[in-house]
């Protein structure tokens, strides 16, 4: 049996501002999503027996939960496809960091599969998939950094300088809900033009109220202020700072204390798997 690698790459919230809320309970949004060249790699082989297997699930998530299970299983429903697979995730990205780990296996699993399987759906049928499993999954499949508004599925392409980023992981799992439904979260944000980014001031929203709930955060930022303008990204719990070179960045890694973790990494045009959908 043959598996195929498929990289599955990290985003970061150059900025997240909350400017309101819709009726249904979900929060309107505007950031700016960035692809950052660090991520989880899946492994698919293909076979005929129309069963969908992860071999190697992570502990304590059940299938039903599983983001790269639903994500096959959604495809194969939509499609009609006949095929099954066998699905392995090297996992790097950790779960509830806000660098969008969960959704980008589930992107990749959506590209990927389009393709073995041959179901042909366009880049726009697989990010209206991807929205039913979650707000950021379509970005992946978009595929290029791009300016988002709504619950995060109305994207625009926007273009950025290259640059390189130190991201911290705190030792602590944010629950995305958990950060949401906070009564003290900041939900009436001004909103932006797109032109007005990176010109006017940003910040994170999330960031305040998870900083409250999980002190380590605040020490992460602090410690990575020392060396440039700290942001937390997503719902947290993972912080960084951008650098315009490679240099800066590993400077900043080599100084990190014994007790933190963290990885440089440089920011990507467009998305590893972009291609398979022109």
């Amino acid at each position: 049996m043959t598996y195929h690698a498929f990289p599955a790459p990290a985003k970061l919230n150059l900025f997240l501002h909350v400017i309101g809320r819709r009726s249904d309970g979900y929060h309107l949004l505007q950031t700016v999503f960035r692809l950052i060249d660090h991520g989880d790699t899946l492994h698919i082989a293909i076979d005929h027996s129309g069963e969908i297997v992860h071999e190697n699930p992570l502990p304590g998530v059940p299938a039903e939960q599983d983001l790269i299970i639903r994500a096959a299983r959604l495809l194969k429903q939509a499609s009609g496809s006949r095929l099954g697979c066998r699905l392995r995730l090297d996992k790097r990205l950790p779960m509830g960091g806000g660098l969008g780990g969960g959704s980008s296996d589930a992107a990749t699993t959506l590209m990927a599969l389009n393709h073995l399987w041959g179901t042909r759906f366009s880049r726009e049928q697989l990010q209206a998939l991807g929205l039913q499993l979650g707000a950021d999954v379509p970005v992946f499949i978009f595929g290029r950094d791009a300016f988002a508004e709504g619950v995060g599925e109305t994207l625009q392409p926007i273009r950025l300088p290259n640059q390189w980023y130190v991201v911290l992981i705190p030792p602590v799992s944010v629950p995305t809900a958990e950060i949401f439904s906070d009564p003290c979260l900041t939900r009436n944000s001004e909103p932006i033009i797109m032109a007005a980014f990176p010109n006017e001031q940003m910040h994170n929203d999330l960031q305040a109220v998870a900083v409250r709930k999980y002190p380590i955060i605040a020490d992460h930022l602090a410690w990575l202020s020392q060396y440039g303008n700290a942001m937390m990204t997503g719902s947290g719990a993972c912080v960084f700072a951008a650098f315009d070179t490679q240099v800066e960045a590993e400077r900043v890694i080599t100084a990190l204390p014994a007790t933190m973790q963290g990885f440089s990494a440089q920011s990507m045009m467009q998305h590893p798997l972009f291609d398979l959908l022109d």
